[in-house]
């Protein structure tokens, strides 16, 4: 893999390691509450059960994100499930930013929280828990569900560049030029400029042959002889008589003539 892809799967991989933060916040918040609750028989409101399911399945998908963004990041279908996905969770991110909106008001006076009303400075059901805390662990989730949104935005920008990336990978592959390493297409400055590609003449085909160059062979010393038994030598004698055939036949190399008859 190119220096580009390692950074698109460490950005990716980032972005999936504070998603998996930010949901465990929100769960570990909400699983407190469902507890104090739970342990004191007071009856569960239906929007927290949601707060905790949704803040449950985006830690979960988080962590698997993890594990196949290492794994198979950038593979076609993992990235559009992936972005599809994201899509679903900043859906969730919101749904938990509005159900938690109360977090936003001041925790002063008397206060409305998951575990009750009541005035800020009081006890909740549980010793050393009050109000007033329990209202600013409300305001922390809606903070971080807001965050959350931006991750799982982001989140969804980085898959698709990085499914574009593998898919280059794959349509370049590796090649000579890259030393069969990885198939990243290099940049036109940093190609070799040893490389055979670009020596002059070298690895070239032949040029055609002429007529000429197939009428004429190569004899010794790169001297070029007629063939064929119109060809003569030329040691024939050439002062009108008839010269004497000392060979075996006509070509080169197969037949000589030494003078007249």
């Amino acid at each position: 893999m190119g220096a580009g892809g390692v950074i698109l799967r460490f950005f990716n991989l980032g972005l999936r390691v504070l998603q998996f933060l930010d949901s465990a916040v929100i769960l570990g918040i909400f699983s407190y509450y469902l507890a104090v609750l739970s342990r004191h028989n007071h009856h569960i409101e239906t929007w927290i059960k949601a707060v905790e399911g949704l803040a449950g399945a985006a830690t979960l998908y988080s962590l698997l994100g993890i594990i196949f963004t290492c794994c198979l990041g950038g593979v076609a279908f993992f990235a559009f499930l992936g972005v599809a996905l994201d899509l679903c969770f900043v859906g969730a991110m919101v749904a938990i930013a509005i159900l938690t909106r109360k977090g936003v008001s001041q925790c002063t006076g008397t206060v409305d929280t998951p575990l009750g009303s009541g005035n800020a400075n009081d006890d909740t059901f549980s010793k050393g828990l009050t109000f007033g805390m329990t209202c600013k662990l409300e305001k922390v989730v809606f903070a971080v569900a807001i965050i959350g949104i931006f991750f799982f935005l982001v989140s969804i920008l980085f898959q698709v560049l990085l499914a574009r990336h593998h898919k280059r990978e794959k349509r370049f592959g590796p090649s000579p030029t890259n030393n069969y390493t990885h198939g990243s297409r290099g940049a036109f400055w940093r190609r070799n400029k040893n490389s055979p590609d670009t020596v002059a003449g070298a690895d070239t085909l032949p040029g055609h042959p002429t007529p000429h160059d197939v009428e004429m062979g190569a004899g010794p010393n790169n001297e070029k002889k007629w063939f064929g038994s119109w060809g003569r030598n030329k040691n024939t004698a050439t002062n009108g008589a008839a010269p004497v055939q000392t060979g075996n036949g006509y070509g080169y190399g197969n037949s000589a003539y030494t003078g007249n008859i």
